[in-house]
């Protein structure tokens, strides 16, 4: 089993921010692989299902991303997981927009949802970094990040989120590297034409 923590703030004023990209992943898993209805539960909305004949639950804590520790820690008890079998994807301010990478344990950036998790189960899980870019100013960071997703980033958000779920069964089988790597390729953008060669010059 495999318990998917998609991380963000609720509320309608919050799911267009950067920091909401986890919520808006984990709702592509839900719609793409059919998984039951969202239920409270665990300060959060939980969502069952199969993928690639993995059972898998998905979390979407609602206890504001600070506290996102304290529904992520519930709902790993009360299936009997470890962190092993938890994996977090979240926003990711180092990791340019539109990749992805994928770890598991480390530190949490500056990270507030994942300082929360590290506090409440520690740094064992795994993590699916979203890159959002970031804005070049230490001091916009904050409105960056609680800011909405731009007219410029629909380029590549809906294909990432697709390409997050369409390929999550190597994730939930344990092939990270595999995952990110066909996430990489299939999110690449398309490589210019090759100029033609001049023709020969007549003899």
């Amino acid at each position: 089993m495999r318990l998917l923590v998609g991380l963000g703030n609720p509320g309608p004023e919050y799911e267009r921010h950067r920091h909401n990209v986890g919520f808006m992943a984990v709702d592509e898993i839900h719609r793409r692989y059919g998984f039951g209805p969202w239920k409270k539960r665990f300060q959060g909305m939980v969502a069952e299902g199969l993928a690639a004949g993995e059972k898998c639950f998905l979390l979407k804590p609602q206890t504001f991303m600070n506290l996102s520790g304290q529904s992520v820690g519930e709902a790993m008890r009360f299936y009997k997981l470890t962190p092993a079998d938890t994996i977090a994807l979240h926003d990711e301010l180092d990791v340019a927009a539109g990749k992805i990478r994928v770890k598991q344990g480390g530190g949490h950036g500056g990270h507030n949802g994942l300082r929360s998790i590290d506090d409440h189960i520690g740094k064992d899980y795994w993590r699916v970094r979203i890159g959002i870019g970031h804005p070049g100013d230490k001091d916009r960071v904050h409105g960056w990040v609680l800011g909405n997703f731009a007219k410029a980033d629909e380029v590549w958000l809906p294909k990432l989120l697709d390409v997050l779920a369409a390929e999550l069964p190597l994730l939930v089988k344990g092939e990270p590297e595999k995952y990110a790597s066909r996430v990489a390729a299939l999110t690449a953008p398309p490589k210019p034409p090759k100029p033609e060669k001049p023709a020969p010059a007549a003899p």
